[in-house]
């Protein structure tokens, strides 16, 4: 492990190194890996992928048989190998070094089963500018906004193919917008709260490549009792369900 980078025990009982000034693994990106579903013999692509964590997480799950890591950062590239390589699942987990906003089948070969991405929220003019580019990038469109990811995930997936992403609600109309546009039909959505009296903090939405409009809104996903227990870090049994199997099967 090079200087700058730390080694994090998380869940599904896997080793991660990440950058001491990148983006950290997060709620966002766990959740992702849970709303996702696949199968053993299908081949699954993440983009944007950053540390790997979520082809790791579904690896680790046996979600699918192959999932290719996209990323266009050379030094994550490297580390999502690496990360591969300390938890023993490179024969899954293949990186690869690639802009969203070219990628086609044919550079990988096949159609997709399911591509999953956790974009960049952020519009390049919003927020304070992070003082390290890996964090920039990783929080900001700056290469490739919501319609790029959508339209690569398009041209990955075959005909009845999955698209599993998780965006913030106040950019809601943006995601639903690019994801017409791109014949990927929203078909199951999530939002996410803190507590109750939260308002959603994310949306979980998965689309299906060619299928016609109707779409099902879950009853929101709880994290917390309330807002003791989130301080505590306490999750509500619904959250709990869904943290020990890394599954949203019991979440109806």
């Amino acid at each position: 492990m090079s200087n700058g980078e730390k080694i994090t025990k998380i869940n599904e009982d896997l080793n991660l190194i990440q950058k001491v000034n990148g983006l950290t693994f997060g709620t966002d990106a766990y959740l992702l890996s849970a709303f996702t579903k696949g199968g053993t013999k299908q081949i699954c692509a993440d983009l944007g992928s950053g540390t790997g964590v979520i082809p790791l997480l579904c690896a680790q799950r046996s979600k699918f048989n192959k999932i290719f890591a996209v990323e266009i950062q050379k030094d994550f590239v490297s580390l999502i190998e690496r990360n591969a390589e300390i938890n023993s699942l490179s024969e899954k987990v293949i990186p690869l070094s690639a802009d969203v906003r070219n990628l086609k089948a044919a550079d990988i070969g096949c159609e997709l089963d399911a591509v999953t991405a956790n974009p960049p929220y952020m519009k390049v003019d919003s927020g304070k500018r992070n003082e390290h580019d890996e964090k920039f990038i990783a929080r900001h469109e700056v290469c490739g906004d919501i319609n790029d990811f959508c339209a690569c995930a398009s041209r990955l997936l075959k005909h009845g193919g999955k698209f599993y992403t998780v965006w913030r609600p106040d950019r809601l109309c943006d995601l639903l917008f690019s994801l017409r546009a791109n014949r990927l039909e929203p078909k199951l959505m999530t939002f996410v709260c803190a507590t109750a009296e939260s308002e959603p903090s994310i949306v979980l939405v998965q689309s299906t490549k060619g299928a016609s409009s109707g779409a099902r809104i879950t009853r929101p996903l709880i994290l917390h009792n309330d807002r003791e227990d989130a301080a505590k870090g306490k999750l509500s049994p619904d959250a709990e369900a869904i943290y020990a199997t890394c599954s949203f099967d019991s979440f109806k």
